[in-house]
């Protein structure tokens, strides 16, 4: 198992067949995953086909990320946890500003993925909505939006099949209200 560590990134190549798991080893710790066609860098992972083709935005085990070009990008075979979000995009320093009020530097996720997917030409205005793995948000009946800590336990984890061959970049999330107050590891493994 590949570790990333706290508050950074991480990006590979797999292939279609191929399987991901991303496990959160200590526990109530979210991770920002995104995938790119490799063929064509254009095509990405879209939050509202893959809203529209699902038809809900609670995705779990047997859903499918799709593309903005409507085709199936991963499907998610196993899901220990059952809780991700689709709905909120990577943090960075703006959003640290808006939530915490901080100023200066601080790792966040948009610069952890573009910092790892610029390998690959692709660029920060690339970027899109990340699909959010075990974090915890909720909604109340007006639509209002609240992340709550993730419950994950240690150990917990994700498996996606790829569809087609992807680029991928996944990060341990920076964001401190995300993951419960603290920061912690994320593993990922190829299984085949």
């Amino acid at each position: 198992m590949e570790i990333i560590p706290p508050k950074s990134g991480a990006s590979l190549i797999l292939s279609k067949g191929q399987k991901l798991k991303v496990t959160d080893i200590e526990g109530s710790q979210v991770s920002d995953i995104l995938f790119f066609s490799k063929s064509d860098r254009n095509e990405k992972l879209s939050s509202g086909k893959t809203f529209d083709y699902e038809e809900t935005i609670l995705l779990t085990k047997g859903n499918f990320l799709w593309s903005n070009r409507s085709h199936k990008m991963v499907k998610i075979i196993e899901d220990t946890n059952g809780r991700n979000d689709f709905l909120l995009a990577p943090c960075d320093m703006k959003t640290f500003k808006h939530f915490y009020n901080m100023d200066g530097y601080h790792p966040s996720c948009f610069e952890n993925l573009y910092q790892h997917l610029k390998q690959y030409g692709i660029k920060a205005d690339e970027i899109p909505t990340a699909f959010n793995i075990f974090m915890n948000v909720q909604f109340d009946h007006k639509g209002k939006v609240s992340v709550l800590p993730p419950t994950t336990k240690a150990g917990d984890y994700i498996i996606f099949e790829a569809q087609m061959d992807v680029i991928v970049a996944l990060t341990a999330c920076s964001a401190k209200d995300s993951n419960g107050g603290s920061f912690k590891p994320i593993g990922y493994e190829v299984l085949s």
